[in-house]
């Protein structure tokens, strides 16, 4: 294990959390993701409290959250990492893009588009590095109406 080693990890940890909405696969992907359990931090999209959720919790909240959209797409970029033994910080850059079906739209804007940054906290586990905490900082939204719109 090395520096670059871990850091390399981590910033893979990034993709495949991504992946998680992206190819929606909300079984295989978040325990090589995250701890369970872990926090996550999403209160900058609506207020919502940082919550500790189980590994099985979260999946279910993401089937549910991510379903109704026709794709999505999180592009994760800038990562600035520091190690400091088991533990890291690690900060990158994200703009989140999802689109909901037609019908939902109505004839408006289908996407609903999220940028800002993620600030993560991962440790080293006995299966390697894993998120024990995301917490997501909206910078910038358009038409985040459409997360609250029937089907979406």
């Amino acid at each position: 294990m090395t520096l670059e080693t871990d850091r390399a990890d981590i910033i893979e940890l990034f993709g495949r959390y991504a992946d998680i909405a992206d190819t929606k696969n909300f079984s295989e992907l978040p325990p090589l993701v995250h701890t369970d359990p872990f926090t996550m931090d999403v209160e900058s999209l609506g207020g919502m409290p940082p919550l500790q959720a189980s590994l099985a919790d979260y999946a279910h909240a993401l089937s549910s959250s991510f379903e109704p959209f026709v794709a999505t797409h999180h592009a994760i970029t800038g990562h600035v990492i520091t190690i400091d033994g088991d533990h890291a910080t690690a900060r990158a850059h994200v703009r989140a893009e999802h689109w909901v079906p037609d019908d939902v739209a109505a004839g408006g804007p289908n996407r609903w588009l999220v940028v800002g940054f993620y600030d993560n906290e991962a440790v080293r586990t006995a299966r390697g590095w894993r998120f024990s905490k995301v917490k997501l900082t909206a910078a910038y939204q358009e038409n985040a109406h459409l997360l609250a719109s029937p089907g979406a």
